[in-house]
């Protein structure tokens, strides 16, 4: 099954309507088609298996081609906003720090926490306005599995999926943080047992029952096989600086909305 190149245009975008009222969504959108980003898609009128594009996408994703791989001609709206955040992320990363620094584990943490987070922001927007949409029914049961399997009763997952409906924005930079501080702990840890000391650090964090759902396993290996050391450390530097200016901005998503994704 040969795979062709298209742009977001030639593709169907499903769950779009219970986006609209989402601003931020439609400035996603419309970063992604003006960058000409490309996805890969089967040739041939045949869909390619949904564990096929998964494996294509997690075991050889190149940030400089930017071409995601999806099963047919169509992507979720969600996953637009996801493959956005990818793009402005890494585009001001290389402007910031070169292209060497912004491919680090450090950068590369970054850039994935940003998209990730965005998704639970996603969540608190539409979970009570759009409880029927796609991305809702399909991605709360998950994540309520993988809180579940921490431990987390479904009294208190209802309860923190409350808290994330009520404060979005502070949702988005509770988790983003928290990957990024976890990724980087982890990242440094050389066996199994100083990771789980290093994953159980977090384990008071309110989120800390989500971060399986956000399979980091690959963002560690990922990192371990393809991230560049920065020169000089200071290409981390700047990237700190900025983490910080997210941690103490009043809406970090709004920030990165505003100086990054125009």
């Amino acid at each position: 099954m040969p795979l062709s190149t298209v742009s977001l245009d030639d593709l169907v975008i499903l769950d779009e309507d219970s986006f609209s009222h989402v601003a931020l969504y439609g400035l996603l959108k419309r970063l992604l088609r003006r960058s000409g980003h490309r996805f890969l898609v089967p040739t041939t009128d045949e869909a390619a298996s949904w564990d096929r594009a998964v494996f294509l996408n997690l075991t050889y994703w190149n940030a400089d081609q930017e071409a995601d791989i999806l099963c047919e001609r169509q992507i979720s709206a969600d996953v637009v906003a996801h493959v956005a955040w990818h793009h402005a992320v890494n585009r001001k990363l290389t402007d910031l720090v070169g292209k060497a620094g912004a491919k680090s584990a450090r950068a590369l943490f970054f850039a994935e926490s940003i998209a990730s987070a965005f998704d639970l922001y996603l969540v608190g927007r539409l979970l009570q306005n759009m409880p029927d949409s796609d991305f809702i029914t399909s991605q709360v049961p998950i994540m309520a599995d993988a809180a579940e399997q921490a431990g987390l009763s479904g009294d208190d997952f209802a309860a923190l999926m409350a808290a994330v409906v009520q404060d979005p924005e502070r949702a988005f930079e509770d988790l983003r943080a928290l990957l990024v501080d976890v990724t980087g702990a982890l990242f440094q840890c050389s066996d199994a047992v100083s990771a789980q000391l290093a994953l159980e650090s977090f384990a008071a964090h309110r989120f800390a029952p989500l971060l399986h759902h956000y399979q980091l396993s690959a963002w560690i290996l990922y990192a371990r096989a393809y991230g560049v050391s920065a020169s000089g450390n200071e290409s981390d530097q700047e990237i700190e600086k900025i983490d910080q200016v997210l941690r103490q901005a009043p809406a970090s998503v709004d920030w990165l909305a505003t100086h990054w994704a125009q």
